[in-house]
């Protein structure tokens, strides 16, 4: 299913191919994965129900799963991920919490309509062109009152390597190509679970910053986590040393700590809301208000 306003941005085989590639060592970069799970964990802590059946949209290497096993009342889990090698780790030995794991694509999932209490999604969504098409497979595959809550990187993520890859590439080679893969902004986000049919959706966003010795260690770092650019419409040649060094060099020069780490900003967006139910609570139509607004006001501070 595709929804008529979504855009091809990404490359969708590459980010897969990707993700493959980055099972091996995943473990030796999944700090930020790990971090957020523990963060979306305790939001739905604040959740007073059970969900006895759960879906994990984007697994990775199950760490959404480790962290939510024996809490909220989930007695199986299942997880999905584009990457099959993933889906393969997210059920390895060791990861009792995950019942099954499938390799499938957020943009077609195969799950049938009503299937699930609870759906969560750890840093995964930033990476989908129909993201709206997305949301709406999801709320689908969740019961009637069932929860939807996941974390996505936000617009101001790697603003200070994006910065420095474009006056480098600029400098170097007299223009540029997206070299940083597009993120959704928070003011976008809550419209997207109202267009996709969540009832009472809430979206906040935190802003993290980790330091690193330099601008390469970022770059491996990146490509460790299965994170590197895959966007359609990016130059297909690698970038040339010169303009790697020159943008570590304005990393550095711009940006470095006094102990000459340099400063990385991960924003990311938490997403909520709920597949529409009759017991849940809906908004007054307008006009029904019993109190006129005029007398509303009198008391307060508005005249």
């Amino acid at each position: 299913m595709t929804s008529p306003d979504s855009m091809t941005v990404f490359d969708r085989a590459l980010v897969r191919r990707r993700r493959d590639r980055a099972v091996a060592e995943f473990t030796d970069h999944a700090f930020l994965f790990e971090e957020i799970a523990d963060r979306l964990a305790d939001r739905l802590e604040d959740v007073i129900r059970p969900f006895p059946l759960a879906l994990d949209v984007g697994c990775h290497d199950g760490a959404m799963g480790r962290i939510l096993q024996g809490r909220k009342g989930i007695e199986r889990l299942v997880a999905c991920d584009l990457s099959p090698e993933f889906a393969r780790a997210a059920v390895a030995p060791g990861n009792p919490a995950i019942t099954a794991a499938v390799a499938a694509d957020e943009e077609f999932l195969p799950f049938a309509p009503g299937s699930f209490d609870l759906a969560v999604s750890n840093l995964s969504l930033h990476w989908v062109n129909d993201l709206p098409g997305a949301l709406v497979q999801i709320r689908q595959a969740l019961k009637p009152d069932g929860f939807f809550c996941a974390s996505m990187l936000g617009g101001q993520t790697l603003a200070e390597l994006r910065r420095c890859l474009y006056e480098a590439e600029m400098e170097v080679s007299g223009g540029v190509s997206p070299r940083v893969s597009p993120f959704a902004e928070i003011k976008d986000a809550g419209g997207l679970l109202q267009r996709a049919g969540f009832a009472l959706p809430v979206v906040d966003s935190d802003v993290i910053t980790v330091t690193y010795s330099d601008a390469f260690a970022l770059m491996r770092e990146l490509r460790g986590m299965g994170e590197t650019n895959a966007v359609l419409a990016r130059r297909k040649v690698p970038a040339t040393r010169a303009m790697l060094f020159d943008a570590a060099r304005r990393y550095a020069d711009l940006y470095a700590e006094p102990d000459g780490r340099i400063p990385v900003t991960f924003e990311v967006l938490y997403l909520a809301g709920w597949s529409p139910h009759e017991s849940q609570q809906q908004p007054l139509k307008p006009g029904s208000g019993q109190i006129p607004l005029g007398d509303a006001l009198k008391g307060g501070g508005i005249h």
